[in-house]
């Protein structure tokens, strides 16, 4: 049995923007990619609405700080054969950080904890880690998102970029989620049912072969 832990945010949680709620079980993108790999594999889905690669928040009811929590997470499913890892838009945030340089950075952090942290859990090397940018954000006529994330469109499309130089440099596999999928202009942020669904379709290919499968 291998295992892949999904880190993310509320798109690996499946926040729908046109509710406020979260899409069904079978619509959000870990479980789409669980049923496309089969039984021989276990997807485990860690999104958390808000998660920032790497900084705090400090107005959140929670721990949002993806860097802080990683190890926890990592300590919890373990052994691990896959970590994939998709942050970063909340990281658009002015308030948080507001740039696709402070997301790779926190990106980078991430992965060196994966490579660095023990798990004890009996296994000679560290899970093998994909790098996933998620889908740029896209201009809402929502004022409470477009303020929150002021000069974040801009900022997201140059994400993917940074993201695919870091895996490169690190070893590590690289998906550009934006190559399959767009955030609804609902709020800017989120992804309809349709698209979630596009990206752990989009993921199974290249899971496959980082899992020799």
């Amino acid at each position: 049995m291998k295992t892949i832990l999904c880190y993310g945010d509320s798109i690996t949680w499946g926040s729908d923007a046109e509710t406020g709620g979260r899409h069904a079980f079978e619509d959000r993108w870990p479980n789409v990619l669980q049923a496309r790999l089969g039984p021989g594999v276990h997807v485990v889905a860690d999104g958390l609405r808000g998660r920032t690669t790497g900084y705090d928040e400090h107005l959140a009811a929670c721990d949002r700080n993806g860097v802080r929590i990683l190890p926890t997470s990592l300590y919890t499913h373990a052994p691990l054969d896959l970590v994939i890892l998709m942050l970063g838009s909340n990281d658009m945030k002015p308030a948080i950080a507001g740039t696709a340089l402070a997301a790779m950075q926190g990106m980078r952090r991430l992965v060196e904890i994966v490579r660095l942290n023990a798990t004890r859990d009996g296994s000679g090397e560290p899970p093998a880690v994909l790098i996933v940018a998620p889908p740029p954000l896209s201009e809402t006529a929502d004022p409470e998102f477009a303020a929150m994330f002021a000069g974040g469109v801009e900022q997201s499309r140059m994400i993917a970029g940074f993201y695919a130089d870091l895996a490169d440099a690190e070893g590590c596999g690289f998906f550009d989620a934006g190559s399959v999928a767009q955030t609804t202009p609902l709020d800017g942020v989120h992804l309809d049912a349709a698209n979630t669904r596009a990206i752990g379709k989009g993921l199974e290919p290249i899971a496959r072969m980082m899992l020799g499968l």
